[in-house]
């Protein structure tokens, strides 16, 4: 028996860019009814890269498919006065709606929270953009690197003898993103209970700073600005040790730390290195236990890391993730993407759902499980869609016929 979805039932519609697409992605894998809405011809997001066999094509983004997933999707100019009325009638049978256009637009556009909850007092209307709707930054653009830098995060990512760096994926829209998605659940549920929606303001620079809360305090107490880490870590002697050490075929991350638990760690290292053949007498005679990063000397740090770092590019990730679950050892491989997709864990928690791309001839493996229920079911169900792809599906849901979505397609409004 197939079990029912978790929020199956609710409508959201998502008229997002890359900014707020994750929102939309995160509530359709809970069973949301997503409707991606696009501008006749298809949204300008369909030509972020990388692409389906590396060739540029709006049915081919890879970053498309990835967080548009298990939505619908439809084309609709909601500029024009027919596309307006249109998404009106969407939204009284509908529960949310996603946008992240800039402050003002909705409103200019007579689709801003007081016009959408009187055609639907119940919605929740979540809003994700760079500053948040009010303050003295609301009204400036900004990518989601100014977004990440003025959070506070760019300043503790990289080496710490070298400047900042920015974060390979986008980070600071995925956080708002998330935190849309939990607002609109949230505000739902208050719908529920009152019958009232809201308007959810999310600002990506503050949920990119909300993760921030520890360095926060650092600073408050101590006046000290939490440093960048990077593959080495330092102590209050200025000593520093690798943290990230390259293997045979990737890389590995281990710490070296003192007291009782870090010497069983590192004995147990140590002993692996014996068993093989490669020993070091002074790591078999170190004092483990006295060891500590905030009085040890460089001298002694490197000379402890040399012999281990030399052990580790002779072993493969795999024979260290093994040795560290045998031996007790406190080390783990850092996984790629291939590494990810033959991970048995993640499979065996149904983590992976593949879906058909028929235009592309091509099956794509998507991320799906973000949270396993043991009541209802979750997970990505949809591949992305097309540009309007389910037009004629959506629109006759509010009673428009075939031959007036002709009508309104001659005219460009879907």
């Amino acid at each position: 028996m197939q079990r029912e979805r978790m929020l199956q039932g609710c409508r959201a519609l998502d008229l997002t860019d890359e900014t707020g697409f994750l929102c939309g992605k995160m509530l359709a894998d809970l069973g949301v009814d997503v409707i991606k809405v696009e501008r006749p011809g298809g949204d300008a997001s369909r030509r972020v890269g990388p692409f389906c066999h590396d060739v540029p094509d709006r049915d081919g983004s890879l970053y498309w498919f990835a967080y548009n997933a298990d939505k619908r999707g439809i084309t609709l100019d909601i500029e024009s006065r027919d596309g307006r009325r249109i998404f009106l009638d969407l939204v009284k049978v509908s529960h949310f709606v996603i946008e992240s256009f800039p402050p003002g637009h909705m409103t200019r556009l007579g689709l801003d929270y007081p016009a959408l909850a009187d055609a639907n007092p119940r919605l929740v209307l979540a809003s994700i953009t760079p500053f948040g709707q009010t303050g003295p930054f609301s009204g400036y653009a900004a990518t989601d690197l100014v977004a990440m830098g003025m959070a506070g995060q760019l300043l503790l990512t990289g080496d710490a003898d070298r400047s900042p760096v920015n974060i390979g994926l986008a980070q600071a829209c995925m956080h708002a993103g998330a935190d849309a998605a939990v607002g609109c659940m949230v505000a739902h549920r208050h719908a529920v209970r009152t019958g009232n929606g809201q308007h959810v303001d999310v600002s990506m620079q503050q949920s990119a700073a909300w993760f921030l809360a520890t360095t926060i305090p650092w600073w408050e107490l101590n006046a000290t600005v939490m440093s960048r880490v990077g593959t080495f870590r330092g102590g209050g002697s200025g000593a520093a040790q690798r943290q990230v050490w390259p293997s045979r075929d990737g890389y590995v991350f281990f710490f070296m730390i003192g007291g009782q638990q870090g010497a069983k760690t590192c004995r147990q290292l140590v002993r692996w290195m014996d068993d093989v053949g490669m020993p070091d007498p002074f790591l078999a005679t170190f004092e483990w236990e006295k060891f500590d990063m905030a009085s040890a000397t460089q001298d002694v740090v490197d000379r402890i890391s040399a012999p281990i770092e030399r052990f580790f590019r002779t072993r493969t990730r795999q024979e260290i993730l093994e040795a560290a679950i045998s031996r007790g050892i406190s080390i783990c491989p850092l996984f790629g993407m291939k590494d990810l997709l033959n991970d048995p864990h993640l499979a065996q928690r149904g983590f992976w759902s593949r879906h058909e791309h028929p235009a592309l001839d091509a099956t794509i493996p998507y991320p799906s499980r973000f949270v396993r229920s043991s009541e209802n079911e979750t997970g990505t169900a949809l591949r992305a869609p097309r540009v309007g792809e389910h037009n004629v599906e959506v629109f006759s849901e509010i009673g428009l016929t075939r031959r007036q979505l002709i009508a309104l397609e001659q005219a460009g409004v879907i």
